[in-house]
């Protein structure tokens, strides 16, 4: 089945829809959400993507992060793919709205627009072995200290989220 993203303006308006493979190689500015969870202790969820994601395989980043479908909104879209890719039910609030763009490795890049959700979560993730290959518990402290030391091993857009102080 093809999969579409939400072609958008600056102002997170929709100008059209496009396959996600293709608006990644066209660098083609869509919407796209990120979840973060935390735990009671104040420490961050993360998940290693699944080495065969079509782009950053193996990288360490935010408990989830995906596209709406045309005609859903981020925070439906939020919450379905927390569901898919960690087995996860909680409630997200928005936290901002951010616009991005990077190239990645395999001929693609980001070009989003970022809708930002955050979640209190307590349990242990069920991993969709598709989407994520590992997940783990970390102080933030202890992240920031492993950005300095290994930046490589996150995705993009999570040390974006990150370095600009935005959570």
């Amino acid at each position: 089945m093809e999969e579409l993203v939400v072609l958008v303006d600056e102002n997170d308006r929709q100008v059209g829809v496009k396959e996600k493979l293709a608006a990644h190689l066209s660098g083609d500015l869509h919407r796209a959400v990120s979840v973060f969870l935390f735990n009671k202790q104040g420490e961050m969820l993360l998940q290693q993507r699944a080495l065969s994601k079509y782009h950053s395989g193996g990288l360490w980043t935010n408990a989830c992060c995906s596209h709406p479908r045309p005609g859903e909104s981020p925070l439906s879209a939020a919450s379905r793919r927390l569901t898919e890719e960690m087995g996860i039910r909680c409630d997200l609030k928005k936290r901002f709205d951010f616009v991005y763009q990077v190239v990645l490795d395999k001929g693609l890049s980001e070009h989003e627009f970022d809708h930002v959700f955050v979640g209190d979560f307590d349990g242990k993730p069920t991993l969709n072995p598709l989407e994520a290959m590992d997940w783990k518990w970390i102080g933030m402290d202890d992240l920031r200290n492993d950005l300095l030391v290994n930046p490589g091993q996150y995705t993009a857009w999570f040390k974006i989220i990150l370095e600009r102080g935005l959570l």
